[in-house]
């Protein structure tokens, strides 16, 4: 029972050696991402293997849509946890706590509004989108269906992050499992038994998602050691409120300009044929598997920044840095190697023809520089973004998307292969490891903490 609630317990990451905290928070945020690659695929092949294709393309449809909006709540989500893990690493038991209420609070109102007026635009925006007939009607049930439960939506998402930034990945790892476990479960009852077709799809996500948000508002109010949770900290207060804008919108229009700069090059992906296009869909299968430890180590990164300059420990982010650096540069290192040694292997599972596969192999091949190098970008963004600058990384990302559109057309152009798609991408990827390596030797995020201590604290 004591290694069970060990397991639940939050990381102090601002003791002990850095490289373990890294490595304890990042292992169940790993498996989770796992998980939900394993859901989403289950997810696909249901629904096309008992509806249709028409069905799988109206889900599919509705992605871009979906990440817009999904955007804000990404951004809250951001500006929260790096609020709650400076104020964790700092022992700030009141502040933590008016933080936590506040984003509730927030979160559950954009939510309500959400889910008002978002079905009233669903329609003209997939039109907007050139959504073909055959698949709209569908389309508008299931990003319908997925609005009207966006406050399960929301609140999970929110919450898991709360709870990361306290060093708290595991009751989250727990949690995606329970949920995609009964998402999946809900999908062969709804979809092949029921017949409710992509309305079922939908409505298994929001049940799953209420469960899982639950689950973690449970989990909450059993950390009142940490913190406290009164209806007074659940009224919003200006000097929360501001703050967490200030932190998460920058990230959530990082999010939508990105997402945007993808569909614009899709376009591109799209004029060279089936084959290309059949390409790339097993090139990002692959490459979703590099970026997960990736992102996961960011992100862990991030928190143990929150939470060290919270604690006014900057000594202990620059060891953090080096060894966070290692891990994840040598996690790459090994992905690549393997990738590059099996990559005609892997492909040969999503097809059988060996024009795809040698195509594919060597798309991996002109990546490969890229992984790496995005390795060391994203553990320094991960520190600036947890030291309380995101406005650094926001400029960061409209420089690489200005970098990535036009160095995509104009390769293009003048190489007339598909390769040079990829060969813009890894470019992107390098110049983004450079404009990360000048903004953490620049040093300007060292003095964007929230904490704000008087010189005997100092």
């Amino acid at each position: 029972m004591q290694s069970i609630k060990k397991l639940f317990a939050p990381i102090d990451m601002t003791v002990g050696k850095p490289w373990k905290n890294l490595v304890i928070f990042t292992v169940p945020m790993l498996i989770g991402n796992v998980f939900q690659q394993l859901y989403s695929t289950v997810d696909a092949i249901i629904v096309g293997r008992y509806v249709g294709d028409n069905a799988l393309a109206a889900i599919g449809s509705t992605i871009s849509v979906l990440f817009f909006i999904f955007a804000l709540f990404i951004g809250i989500a951001s500006g929260a946890g790096i609020m709650v893990s400076q104020y964790f690493g700092a022992k700030r038991r009141e502040e933590l706590s008016y933080t936590i209420g506040t984003c509730i609070t927030m979160i559950t109102i954009v939510a309500v509004v959400i889910t008002v007026l978002g079905p009233l635009v669903t329609r003209p925006l997939l039109q907007l989108l050139n959504t073909p007939d055959a698949i709209m009607d569908w389309a508008v049930s299931y990003i319908n269906i997925l609005l009207w439960g966006i406050l399960g939506v929301a609140h999970y998402n929110i919450l898991t992050g709360i709870l990361r930034g306290m060093g708290d990945s595991f009751a989250p790892l727990v949690y995606l499992i329970v949920a995609n476990v009964l998402s999946m479960a809900l999908d062969l009852l709804f979809v092949p038994v029921f017949g409710w077709g992509v309305a079922g799809a939908a409505i298994a996500t929001v049940i799953a998602q209420f469960v899982s948000s639950f689950l973690c508002i449970r989990r909450l109010m059993k950390m009142r050691d940490v913190f406290d949770m009164e209806l007074k900290h659940l009224i919003p207060k200006k000097e929360y409120i501001v703050p967490m804008l200030r932190l998460g919108i920058p990230t959530g229009i990082s999010q939508a300009v990105f997402s945007l700069a993808m569909v614009i090059v899709q376009s591109l992906i799209n004029s060279f044929g089936a084959l290309v296009i059949a390409c790339n869909v097993i090139v990002m299968r692959i490459d979703g598997f590099v970026m997960m430890p990736i992102f996961a180590f960011s992100t862990a990164i991030m928190v143990f920044t929150g939470q060290n300059v919270g604690a006014g420990k900057m000594d202990r982010v620059k060891q953090g840095e080096r060894q966070c650096t290692f891990l994840a540069l040598g996690t790459s290192v090994v992905l690549v190697a393997g990738i590059l040694l099996l990559s005609k292997p892997i492909a040969r599972l999503f097809t059988g023809t060996e024009e795809i596969v040698d195509m594919s192999a060597r798309f991996l091949m002109i990546l490969a520089l890229g992984y790496i190098a995005m390795a060391y970008s994203q553990v320094l963004w991960g520190i600036i973004r947890g030291a309380g600058d995101t406005i650094t990384p926001m400029w960061m990302t409209f420089i690489s998307v200005a970098i990535r559109v036009p160095a995509a057309y104009l390769l293009v152009y003048l190489m007339g292969t598909p390769d040079a798609l990829f060969i813009s991408m890894t470019i992107t990827w390098v110049s983004g490891t450079l404009f990360a390596v000048m903004a953490y030797r620049r040093g300007r995020w060292r003095s964007m903490g929230i904490i704000k201590r008087d010189a005997a604290e100092a």
